[in-house]
């Protein structure tokens, strides 16, 4: 308990001044004229007409319709019309610069929707986008919540042009658009407006069934040119937290005609794969014992290849979701975007992409990222149970991982790999998830999870609680504290061999043979199995094989108004909390943020319509009390005329180093530790960023970020074999623009840019350079064709993509492709060494087939 004194400490005296939560960068301002505002006490309610206030009926049809964009049959005349928009952004529940309506019905197996927007015809945005890719330009969107709880609910949004965007908003988490379900949209565009018709089978949602049920429902409409305007059918109230519990109630949806429904998706990917190869054995390229030789390596065509996968969705019932997939298949059609990865000390967070985790993601999700999908990297199989009954949430999920032990021939054939990892050739991870969450009060939670993954010597349990909790209309509180048991290799930075050369040996013997060394050191990205057998060889000996356990916990308090807000957080993980599904990015940390905030009104007739100043102040501390970073700031935020966004902040930190975090620490047994020259660092920096967004008009947009940080640690040069960390001047930019020049076309490139300059010998440690180009032409709403082009100046490697794809609706696809990978003056993926001229590193053609076939019982 003593260890947790000085963070007490800290976090109480935290609270007490302003700091800035990781990742928050918008926060509102204000003048010293704006502070008198504050004293005006706070509106607590708007007033909503009686006729919105009450529950809507929708009407039943007796039969189906067809959709075309034009609701103008007779079946429309009895649709529930929602009429009467507010605009909520940026004017605040003032009169919409343009009439909008709604109209809702259904039949038994089907709901329908249709959107009517006034418009001058030659003024409306809107081209022939990808799916999801709608809101930057003008669209509609409603929400159904389905299980009337406030806390989840389907977003469904349409372009002028019946472009789909499709998500979850889930209340604290904000929007997953990642998600797609099965639906018909159509839009046309004409002189008086333009209108969208909506067909939802309700065999594609998941909700709540049953005579005098309600749903959650809203509609909103974005008009771009207009800064951006945001109307709703019912008034946002700015002073009460939350955005469902501000929404309307539908009902008289008693007569669906329930079904089970088994979605059946086969898929298959034909591929021709060439790459390098060595020649020179790795035993001897990676002996620092012998004279350094250069393999060239070699192109090797491979043969045809084809993946078979199956995957598969049934609906026990309207609430109720089982999935399951037997080799699916993962292909990355689209890939991670290219990300700056020198001097990262720890790991970069990536979003999933792949249908089968997508499915019921947001129960799987915890402010500590206890679940990660990404880790599970090549499943051979996974199935998947999700729902809501009543009041409780659930979720388990089953996989069994085969790339772990994935080895190609090359590795299996080394002799300086086979004989450390022969036992894990062909073996797979196994991983079981379970989620649990109550609902209870209006806008309440309280949860269970936990995780378990096993693999050869290695094992992994997590298991935790957590919560969200409506304090009051403004105050809303968040936790999540979690328990870890890891029997695996831990490393010891401070283990003396020569003191105790049993345990020594001991440890190269079991720690030295590697698998456990993937995921040793949770501060650092996973590496592969190849590479962990080399750490394990220079680091078996300090890596303990046993039982650890470990604590991870988390809390906030978010306070809104909006002239006035404030957010605190604290949180850490001890220094053998393992996660091995879910994302780490560092532990033996502890944290306390708090950042305060003032607001202006929005005046959608000012040139800045909206101004935003916070202060924000942050400590780090590790379980030993000791001191890792602190820091403080202020940002300004400002909502300009134009859809022009502006952003900047500047402050200053105290950053330590201690040389145990990064490999051994210095004994009277071993003077010399990882860190040449001292073995505890710390620097004062002082850090400044600004960027601006503007969407210029239907053709064109960009974005623009600078950020400069004096003394920011270099955290990799080596200076006579040991890590020698040193303050610079980093510099960091990034430029984007999008051009639109045709509906069907979307052109766009980003530049970003990264540098470092030590000033202890003014030697530039890294210079990096992210160039991305895209190119997309949609054919039609389901058939486009694309190229992209990466480069990365670290590793003078370029990255290409040409496809041409058509995908009609989610599941049901064919794509054609050819991937490319090359250096140029780069450096060689086998000895690090310079490779003069153009060097390929692998090319791939492949063929990828899926569709969906859909029976309902």
């Amino acid at each position: 308990m003593k260890r947790l004194y000085p963070l007490l400490t800290v976090i109480l005296a935290t609270i007490c001044i302003a700091a800035q939560p990781n990742g928050t960068n918008t926060l509102p301002a204000a003048t010293s004229s704006d502070a008198k505002s504050l004293a005006v006490p706070i509106k607590t309610k708007i007033e909503i007409p009686p006729e919105k206030a009450k529950p809507q009926n929708i009407p039943k049809i007796a039969f189906a319709m067809t959709i075309d964009g034009r609701p103008a049959e007779e079946a429309w005349k009895t649709a529930t019309v929602f009429k009467d928009f507010y605009q909520t952004s940026p004017g605040d529940n003032i009169a919409p610069s343009k009439p909008t309506e709604v109209m809702v019905m259904y039949d038994e197996m089907h709901l329908y929707v249709a959107f009517k927007c006034w418009d001058e015809k030659d003024k409306i945005r809107a081209t022939v986008a990808k799916r999801d890719n709608i809101f930057g330009e003008d669209n509609v969107r409603m929400w159904l919540d389905t299980f009337d709880d406030q806390r989840r609910a389907y977003v469904l949004g349409f372009n002028p042009l019946g472009i789909q965007a499709d998500g979850i908003y889930t209340e604290g988490q904000g929007s997953d658009f990642s998600v797609d379900i099965v639906m018909e949209s159509k839009g046309i565009i004409e002189d008086w407006g333009w209108s969208v018709e909506v067909k939802i089978p309700f065999k594609s949602l998941r909700y709540s069934a049953g005579k005098g049920r309600m749903w959650g429902f809203n509609a909103a409409r974005n008009i771009d040119r207009f800064n951006d305007e945001f109307d709703q059918w019912l008034p946002d109230d700015r002073n009460v937290s939350g955005f469902l519990i501000k929404h309307g109630k539908i009902t008289g949806l008693d007569e669906i005609k329930y079904e089970r429904t088994l979605e059946i998706v086969p898929s298959i990917t034909v591929s021709e794969t060439g790459r390098r190869v060595r020649t020179i054995p790795r035993s001897r390229t990676n002996n620092p014992y012998l004279p350094s030789i250069l393999d060239p390596g070699r192109f090797v065509n491979e043969g045809l290849k084809q993946d078979i996968g199956l995957t598969l969705k049934y609906t026990v019932s309207p609430n109720i979701t089982l999935d399951a997939a037997v080799n699916p298949d993962f292909a990355e059609i689209e890939a991670d975007a290219p990300v700056v990865t020198a001097n990262q000390r720890f790991p970069i967070f990536f979003q999933e992409k792949r249908p089968f985790f997508l499915e019921g993601a947001d129960i799987f999700q915890s402010p500590l990222r206890v679940f990660d999908s990404r880790q599970i990297v090549d499943p051979d199989f996974a199935t998947k149970l999700t729902g809501k009954v009543g009041k409780n949430s659930f979720g388990f999920l089953v996989a069994s991982d085969k790339a772990p032990g994935n080895f190609d021939e090359e590795d299996r054939n080394d002799i300086s790999v086979r004989p450390r990892f022969q036992e894990f050739f062909d073996k797979s991870a196994l991983y079981a998830i379970l989620r649990v969450k109550r609902d209870f009060g209006k806008e309440n939670n309280i949860g269970f999870f936990a995780t378990y993954r096993s693999f050869p010597e290695q094992r992994n349990l997590l298991a935790g609680v957590d919560g969200r909790m409506k304090l009051n209309p403004r105050l809303t509180s968040q936790f999540q504290v979690v328990g870890t048991n890891s029997r695996r290799c831990f490393f010891d930075a401070e283990f003396e061999p020569l003191l105790d050369p049993s345990e020594a040996q001991r440890n190269r013997e079991i720690c030295g043979t590697g698998t456990y060394n993937i995921f040793v050191d949770a501060e650092h990205p996973p590496i592969s199995p190849q590479d962990a057998g080399l750490n394990s060889t220079r680091n078996g000996t300090y890596n303990h094989f046993g039982t650890g356990n470990g604590l991870g916990y988390y809390a906030n308090l978010d306070y809104t108004t909006e002239t006035h807000g404030w957010f605190a957080e604290i949180g850490g993980r001890s220094t053998n909390y393992r996660a091995d599904s879910g994302f780490t990015r560092r532990t033996n940390t502890n944290f306390a943020f708090f950042i305060n905030r003032f607001s202006t009104k929005s005046d959608p007739k000012a040139k800045i319509i909206r101004k935003s100043w916070a202060q924000f102040s942050g400590v780090d501390y590790d379980w030993q009390g000791r001191l890792q970073e602190w820091r403080a700031g202020t940002n300004i935020n400002l909502t300009l005329q134009g859809n022009m966004f502006f952003f900047a902040e500047t402050g200053a930190a105290y950053e330590k180093l201690y040389e145990e975090e990064f490999s051994l620490k210095r004994s009277p047994t071993r003077p010399n530790g990882t860190f040449f020259g001292p073995g505890t660092r710390a620097t004062w920096q002082q850090f400044y960023s600004a960027n601006l967004s503007h969407n210029v008009n239907k053709y064109f947009n960009y974005f623009w970020f600078a950020g400069y940080v004096n003394n920011a640690y270099d955290f990799f040069t080596s200076l006579n074999g040991f890590q020698n960390p040193g303050p610079g001047k980093q510099f960091d930019a990034e430029v984007f623009a999008e051009l639109k020049p045709l509906d069907p076309l979307r052109l766009s490139a980003s530049y970003r840019k990264s540098r470092l300059v030590r000033n202890d010998n003014r030697i530039r440690t890294f210079d990096s350079d992210l160039l991305s180009i895209r190119s997309t032409y949609q054919f039609s709403r389901f058939t486009f064709t694309r190229l992209r082009l990466d480069y990365d100046s670290t590793r003078k490697n370029y990255a290409g993509q040409l496809l041409v794809g058509w995908n009609p609706n989610p599941g049901t696809a064919f794509y054609v492709g050819y991937n490319d990978n090359f250096n140029y003056k780069g450096f060689s993926p086998y000895t690090g060494q310079f490779e003069p001229g153009f060097e390929r590193n692998s090319r791939t053609f492949f063929i990828r087939a899926s569709y969906l076939f859909r029976k309902s019982f």
